[in-house]
């Protein structure tokens, strides 16, 4: 008889079942049925979301006879009238005053909101933990549970109808998830640059702008533009806080708003193409933002789990 002396290595891999060729063909199969179903589901989910943008887009260089004959045909003629038409019944003004009102309340979002993390990620004090739960907190109740108070709040202080009024609506209805992301974000951030600077006598507040903010970039990105497509596409907030309240009060009425306008003026005599042009500019500006900052977003969100 002959014993074969194995080595400990080829014993222990012998026990465990390494190195089978038919366990290694096993999760192989199953990892290409894996990969398979998920790219199939993803393939399925972006036909979902681009058909209907394409549909609009088409639409909108449509007659009302070519959008009620085929949803997906191509136009018989291209050409910009329905823009035109779309921009000189309002959508021009409303596009305008949702630019005001983001101009100003995306920046102080993100300044008030990093700021509110960052103490609260790297400065220990009593009640350091309440106040981050009650910030968090307010994401968790949705807003029309708060739309009735809102609405006297905001009138007693005259801000009905008012950019400063929706600006700092949009502002505190924002600070909440900016507070939960950025916290998270700044926690990731390395302790010992903090405390070099500490170290070289920098104050709080050169640190914040100097030193958090520069590597704290790729969250500030992310969390900036969720902000930004939250706010845009925003209607409850501004259908209660923006409507005239005298007849001499003027309209201030958002994208979101003038598209309900757009599609109400209209009436029995339906100019499609005019509404799907109306959606086609308000749709545009978030495609171009997403698209330019993909990139940062998908690192601002996978930066805190790889650090």
């Amino acid at each position: 008889m002959t014993t074969v002396i194995k080595a400990p290595g080829e014993a222990a891999a012998e026990r465990s079942g390494a190195g089978r060729p038919e366990d290694g063909g096993k999760r192989g199969s199953d990892g290409m049925v894996l990969n398979v179903f998920s790219h199939g589901f993803l393939a399925l989910w972006a036909v979902l979301i681009i058909l209907p943008l394409i549909w609009l887009a088409l639409g909108s260089f449509k007659t009302d006879a070519q959008i009620g004959g085929s949803a997906l045909s191509w136009p018989a003629n291209w050409h910009l009238d329905a823009f035109g038409r779309a921009w000189d019944k309002g959508i021009g003004d409303y596009f305008a005053h949702t630019l005001i009102v983001m101009v100003f309340s995306v920046p102080l979002t993100m300044l008030l909101g990093s700021m509110a993390a960052y103490v609260l990620a790297r400065y220990p004090f009593a009640g350091n933990r309440f106040i981050y739960y009650f910030f968090v907190s307010g994401a968790m109740f949705p807003v029309f549970l708060a739309l009735v108070p809102l609405f006297f709040m905001v009138k007693r202080f005259d801000m009905l109808n008012t950019y400063q009024g929706l600006i700092l609506v949009y502002v505190a209805y924002s600070m909440p998830f900016t507070v939960f992301f950025m916290h998270s974000f700044f926690r990731t951030l390395p302790t010992a640059v903090h405390e070099a600077a500490v170290i070289d006598g920098a104050s709080h507040t050169r640190i914040f702008f100097q030193v958090m903010v520069p590597m704290a970039k790729p969250g500030l990105i992310s969390v900036g533009i969720f902000n930004i497509l939250g706010q845009w596409n925003q209607y409850i907030l501004p259908s209660v806080l923006m409507q005239p309240q005298t007849g001499s009060d003027p309209e201030r009425y958002l994208l979101t708003q003038g598209l309900i306008q757009l599609q109400q003026q209209q009436g029995y005599a339906t100019d499609l193409p005019v509404l799907f042009a109306g959606v086609t500019i308000a749709m545009i500006p978030m495609l171009v933002v997403y698209l330019s900052f993909q990139r940062q977003i998908q690192a601002g969100l996978t930066s805190a789990t790889l650090k």
